[in-house]
């Protein structure tokens, strides 16, 4: 139809960097397109109160502006690179300014009348942006969340239906479908969830979308069995990917002098590690940043590196997200420093571990973890 523009041309202009390759990842896939399609009409009867949530790298946002007549959209996108991701594909589709990005809270929903949001990984991830939606939105807002239909489970209705008094399920397309929530009810939020772990003497604070929520994984807690040994006279150290910041805090905890940085690409996990820092009456002496890799840092300017990677990129599992870290690691390590790390004792990360960063030997290992330290020549 003339002066409708045509979803392809837009779509095809969009790319995933800086996000890593990884096998069967798009930057637009067929939930992307669904949710677009649903909540068309919506978006056009209400173009300047449109908010999207995790928005992988810009099709849900730049589709609504260019496709639906969308203005001032506001974003949230827990991963950093997502982010940048965005704002690359905004330059090459001219639509630079078309949005603002906005951490997940009540400025982010304030007066919205429709947002769009990829499912999350987890229901707790889930509840949190019920909730926020639900406390702070337009009541006449429709929440639409889309998903492979392989990933979504009725615990998300029932989440849905915490804040929200209507919720249905759209017909599934190309394997995905985008459950609709309309009618928010009065609901108070729950997050960050703390939690008093005694056998450690810290407590944890989580947001819904940071990995373990408020426990101590046990890739973690064997790191943590092993830190009493890690570079002892380390007068800087990095919790690289710090989750909900439980290694910097630890530290910090345990050496007083020590400057403990915590860093990660998630929003959820960097208000998750400054909660816990907090909890902990340790929020002056451990700086958290959100940013990829450890990239904001100097070169050769911390003693100790710790981390306990990731190794799912989306559903998939990739080796390359682990490698991206161990290069930041690799770059942020004076000489002689070292890096202290735990995975899966079946991942063959001990020689990227050599390669990127130099000399690994090992730490621990049990038929489930591996802790390695590798020392920066």
């Amino acid at each position: 139809m003339d002066g409708v523009p045509d979803p392809s041309d837009l779509f095809a202009q969009l790319r995933r960097d800086p996000d890593i390759p990884a096998p069967d990842l798009v930057a637009v896939d067929a939930t992307d397109r669904l949710l677009l399609d649903e909540a068309s009409t919506e978006i056009a009867a209400h173009p300047q109160h449109v908010v999207v949530v995790d928005d992988g790298y810009g099709a849900l946002t730049l589709g609504a502006v260019a496709l639906h007549g969308a203005t001032g959209v506001r974003v949230h996108q827990d991963l950093l690179v997502g982010e940048l991701a965005l704002g690359r594909n905004a330059a090459r589709t001219g639509l630079v300014g078309a949005y603002e990005s906005l951490p997940l809270g009540p400025e982010l929903v304030r007066g919205a009348r429709v947002v769009l949001a990829k499912a999350p990984k987890s229901l707790e991830a889930l509840r949190e942006l019920v909730q926020v939606v639900a406390a702070d939105a337009d009541p006449e807002v429709t929440l639409y969340v889309g998903g492979r239909v392989k990933h979504m489970t009725l615990g998300m209705n029932d989440v849905l239906g915490e804040g929200f008094t209507a919720v249905s399920a759209t017909l599934a397309r190309q394997k995905s479908r985008v459950l609709v929530a309309r009618g928010p009810r009065p609901v108070q939020s729950s997050f960050p969830v703390c939690r008093e772990h005694a056998d450690l003497g810290l407590t944890l604070c989580a947001h819904g979308g940071v990995f373990a929520g408020a426990k101590v994984d046990r890739g973690t807690r064997a790191l943590l069995e092993a830190l009493p040994g890690a570079v002892p006279d380390a007068t800087t150290a990095l919790d690289l990917g710090c989750g909900t910041g439980v290694l910097a805090v630890a530290l910090a905890a345990a050496r007083p002098r020590l400057t403990a940085l915590a860093s990660d690409q998630s929003a959820a996990a960097v208000a998750s590690a400054r909660a816990t820092a907090q909890a902990n009456d340790l929020g002056g002496r451990v700086q958290v940043v959100r940013d990829d890799a450890a990239a904001s840092l100097p070169d050769a300017s911390v003693d100790l590196v710790v981390c306990n990677p990731p190794f799912h990129l989306g559903v998939a599992v990739s080796e390359t997200l682990a490698h991206r870290l161990f290069t930041g690691a690799a770059r942020v390590l004076r000489p002689g420093g070292e890096l202290w790390c735990v995975y899966n004792s079946h991942l063959p990360h001990r020689d990227a571990l050599r390669r990127i960063v130099g000399p690994t030997r090992q730490v621990t290992r049990d038929p489930t973890f591996t802790v390695t330290a590798s020392t920066r020549p």
